[in-house]
Order: structure tokens, then C-alpha cells, then sequence
């Protein structure tokens, strides 16, 4: 079992990343804040202006330390890897399963049946935690049924464009009642249909920062045990595009919902915290986004219940199992893919 590291998320503008003999230096206007030995992390992110130098670039891939670029919102700019690790065999066996579009749909299917199960989930216990405090926890209801009616859906035949119908439209419904689950300081926090690129309301900034750190986690994953993470199957093949990854990590994307959620009815983000450009773009600033990447961090080290390997670790972990699963699956030592769905 792959042992759970950290990673270092670096967010303070014109930072700059030096090797120090078996160590990661973060140096902030020359003067070395941080010094972090470098068999403690399984991969660095930087935001924004970051600096690094080409020493320590050659020391991670050496490690298997893999360095991600993003903007300051989170967007992907590059990353910094060693050499593809894994069993050629075991990619020419994905590439080779992507043509098949029975395949496909199978796959695609499983992802979809994890995402909106989990989806269910977190309706289900928002009106079981916080049933007496919801402006309509009818409609929440509402919403949690349509899900279980698209579930049944998908346990029939259905080939990619249908599976991919029933993922649209649960979505729809999951979203439309989101903002129900808003509980606290409602005039800054809330979610009128999802949006991105740029996000155009705060909640919406806040899950658009965490399915970008989902991603980065996932597709390390998927890259560790072998995969190519831009061949997928819900998500078909795009220049630029992690389609694999973007698979995987469907099922995680209520985890990410439910972490959003919690954190502004606890009053741990404030409306301060972001702000809005000319444009209506929303941003969030550096101690909001330090908040969100810490209280991630811990998120991960959760021990859970894995559903199918019934084996207790922390979720962090959760995603590397998920890359074995599928490349288990892959070689034909499992009949079919289990999502992990939440209980």
C-alpha cells in the first residue's frame, strides 16, 4: 500500500523553491521560512508567482516528487514529473479498451452511479443533520428522490450518450437544490446554478478551487500506478484534457461539496475573503485560500471505511486505491469496477 505523504501547497506570491541537500527550502524575500525533507512529500503545488529552481526540478523527479503550476485561482498551467512509471501493457490495454464502446459505457456508467449516489448522500444528510434548520428541506427531499430515480436508470443497458443524459440531469437537479444546504450567511454565500471559468459567485470560486485540487490528487494517482490520465471514458479524448482523471474523480466531487458546505456554515469563510472583479469573476485572497488548503489537508488524513477493500485509511488514500482498482480491473482481475460509493 502506497504510504499517504503530504503535499506542500505554496500560495505566498514571489516564493522561491530551492534543493538544500535532502530537503524542499521555501525562500520568501531570500530568507529560508520553511525547510521540509523531501521523503515527507508525495508532490508540491505552487499558485501563482512561484519560483523554482531547476535543481530541485531534477531532485523531484529523482524522488517521484511531482511539482504542479497553477495560477492564483487554480487553473493548471504545467507540472514537473519523472519518468512514466508503470506496465506498457497495462496502457495498451486502456488505449485499447477506450475504442470499445460497450466498454466505455460500462465505465462510464460506474462513475456516473458513484457520483450521483454520493450526491444523494450528501442531500440525505444535510436533511438529516440539519432537517429543522433548511429554508425548504422539502425540495431538498425532492431532490434526493429524483436522484434515486436517475440511480435506477442507470442499473439498465445504456450505451455512452445515455449515460451521459442521466449524468447531465442529475447534475441539473443536484445543483438546483444546493443552495438549500446554505444554512449560514445566506446574502454572501450561494449557489444559483454552477458556474466556472470565472465563477461568478463565491461558493461557486470556493468548489471550482477544490475539483482543482481533486484533480491534481487523482491524476497523481492514476500517473503512480501506470494509467494515462488523458484517456478516459465518460470524457472523451481532448488536446489538453485529463479525461481519466476527470472519470475518477467523479465520485469524489460531492466529498469536495460537502467540505465547501461545512466550511461556510461553520464561519470559516468570509464574504471578505473574495472578491469580485469588474466582470463579476470572483477570486478568492491568499489567507482565504491558505484556510481552504489546510482545512483540505486535514480532510484527507480522515480515516474511512474503504466500501469495497473494507479496509479502514485515511481518504487521502482513498485515490490511490482507486487508480488500482481500475488498473485491476484493466488486466481482468476484477469482473467489474467498483465506485467508491459513500455511506
Amino acid at each position: 500500500m502506497k504510504k499517504h505523504l503530504n503535499t506542500l501547497f505554496v500560495t505566498t506570491q514571489g516564493a522561491y523553491l530551492a534543493k538544500e541537500g535532502e530537503t524542499v527550502a521555501v525562500r520568501i524575500e531570500r530568507e529560508v521560512r520553511l525547510r521540509i525533507p523531501v521523503h515527507t512529500l508525495d508532490s508540491i503545488v505552487c499558485f501563482g508567482n512561484i519560483g523554482c529552481s531547476p535543481f530541485l526540478m531534477g531532485f523531484c523527479a529523482e524522488r517521484d516528487v511531482t511539482i504542479s503550476f497553477l495560477t492564483e485561482n487554480g487553473r493548471f498551467l504545467a507540472r514537473v514529473k519523472g519518468p512514466v512509471s508503470g506496465n506498457v501493457l497495462l496502457r495498451r490495454e486502456q488505449y485499447r479498451r477506450a475504442d470499445d464502446p460497450g466498454f466505455s459505457a460500462a465505465v462510464a456508467g460506474a462513475c456516473v452511479t458513484g457520483k450521483v449516489a454520493n450526491c444523494r448522500t450528501v442531500l440525505q444528510r444535510a436533511l438529516r443533520d440539519h432537517g429543522e434548520k433548511l429554508v425548504d428541506p422539502s425540495a431538498v427531499q425532492e431532490g434526493a428522490d429524483r436522484l434515486t430515480a436517475a440511480l435506477r436508470r442507470l442499473q439498465g443497458p445504456l450505451d455512452l450518450d445515455e449515460v451521459r443524459g442521466v449524468e447531465g440531469d442529475a447534475a441539473h437537479v443536484y445543483f438546483s437544490v444546493f443552495d438549500h444546504l446554505i444554512i449560514r450567511n445566506k446574502e454572501d454565500f450561494f449557489l444559483h446554478g454552477r458556474n466556472r471559468r470565472p465563477p461568478l459567485d463565491r461558493v461557486n470560486c470556493l468548489l471550482s478551487f477544490l475539483y482543482t485540487l481533486l484533480m491534481h490528487d487523482v491524476r497523481s494517482a492514476l500517473e503512480c500506478v501506470g494509467l494515462d490520465p488523458a484517456v478516459g471514458y465518460l470524457h472523451r479524448d481532448r488536446p489538453g484534457r485529463s479525461g481519466l482523471a476527470l472519470d475518477m474523480m467523479e465520485e469524489f466531487r460531492p466529498v469536495a461539496d460537502r467540505l465547501a458546505v461545512s466550511m461556510v456554515n461553520l464561519g470559516q469563510m468570509k464574504a471578505k475573503g473574495f472578491t469580485i472583479s469588474e466582470g463579476g469573476g470572483v477570486r478568492m485572497d491568499d489567507d482565504t485560500r491558505k484556510t481552504l488548503l489546510t482545512t483540505y489537508q486535514k480532510r484527507k488524513q480522515d480515516v474511512l471505511l474503504h466500501p469495497f477493500l473494507e479496509e479502514k485509511m485515511p481518504l487521502g488514500l482513498f485515490f490511490h486505491t482507486r487508480a488500482l482498482l481500475f488498473a485491476r480491473f484493466l488486466r481482468g482481475d476484477l469482473d467489474g469496477y467498483p465506485p467508491v460509493i459513500w455511506r
